[in-house]
């Protein structure tokens, strides 16, 4: 995966100030660097694969410099074809990295962030862009924070699950088509794709938007997913864990995600489900198992009333 620089500068509203002609330029990591042994004239470790963000320090330390000494460290940077240079917000561009910028057609940006939320904002936008994806039908909700991703075949009624759900207070993330990329092993974040965002399609009711309907606290751009649930009407019962003592899981990409199958009825609350299933994967996140507290418990009981059969047999 590849992004150029172009996509950057929209997607953190950067200013363009210099290398017009190099914004077509790729950047292949996530990564960044901040070029401060390089303005002191060592480059044997310099990163040219990554973007360079100059802050306040790097700023201080390079007027400190002769004039000869600034445009050959400079020269000496654009040489070696760095992406792109961002300058965070208190900073002023130096002409000279205006002029060279112009010169090697690499680009020159100012960011209105300061040094410290421009690394953490472009780095998350970076790995975003850059992760590989995947899509999947289904229906992605925040339930006490847990991002729960509710799968199952067409017309079972998930989207009708997550507008009760919505309708008790928790959030939508995404209805119908989950985008899923992994920023890092272990972490996947699910989002809606942007024609789909903020709209859930009930049958019978059509296309609504759940901000105007509930209020903007029931729309979220995107959500870590932490369980899998799938409503399932064929399901076999004599198969079924009814303890919930085994722990199934679903892979995706490098990661795996917990994962539970929730049998499907007329007669039970689908929603009300969902939402056990998530609160029990908090609890059990938190350290607390009911099965396994419930298991222990009863063979203690099943242990105490073999001891008093043991005593009358005596």
């Amino acid at each position: 995966m590849s992004l150029k620089i172009s996509r950057i500068i929209e997607g953190l509203e950067l200013k363009l100030v210099a290398g017009q002609k190099g914004i077509k330029r790729e950047v292949n990591v996530a990564s960044l660097a901040k070029p401060g042994l390089e303005l002191a004239g060592m480059l044997d470790f310099y990163e040219n694969d990554r973007i360079q963000i100059i802050g306040s320090k790097e700023a201080a330390f390079f007027h400190s410099l002769s004039h000869e000494e600034q445009t050959s460290r400079v020269e000496a940077m654009l040489k070696k074809d760095a992406p792109a240079f961002i300058f965070s917000k208190n900073v002023d561009i130096p002409q000279i990295f205006i002029d060279l910028g112009n010169q090697y057609q690499v680009p020159i940006l100012k960011s209105f962030y300061k040094t410290t939320s421009l690394f953490s904002e472009l780095y998350a936008f970076l790995q975003a862009e850059l992760a590989e994806r995947t899509s999947m039908h289904g229906v992605l909700m925040d339930i006490n924070g847990v991002g729960v991703l509710i799968t199952g075949k067409s017309g079972i009624g998930k989207s009708e699950v997550a507008l009760e759900l919505i309708r008790r207070g928790y959030i939508l993330v995404a209805d119908d088509m989950v985008e899923i990329y992994q920023v890092e092993k272990g972490v996947l974040i699910g989002e809606a794709p942007d024609v789909l965002k903020k709209f859930l399609e009930i049958r019978g009711v059509g296309v609504v938007n759940v901000v105007y309907l509930f209020g903007v606290r029931s729309y979220r751009e995107k959500k870590r997913i932490s369980i899998i649930v799938e409503l399932d009407k064929n399901f076999d019962d004599n198969k079924d864990d009814r303890l919930g003592m085994s722990a199934d899981q679903r892979k995706i990409f490098d990661t795996y995600v917990s994962y539970a199958s929730l049998p499907i009825t007329e007669a039970r609350n689908t929603a009300t489900l969902v939402e056990a299933a998530a609160l029990d994967f908090k609890s059990k996140d938190m350290g607390y198992n009911s099965a396994v507290e419930f298991n222990k418990g009863l063979n203690q009981h099943i242990k105490k009333n073999q001891e008093l059969e043991n005593e009358k047999d005596d």
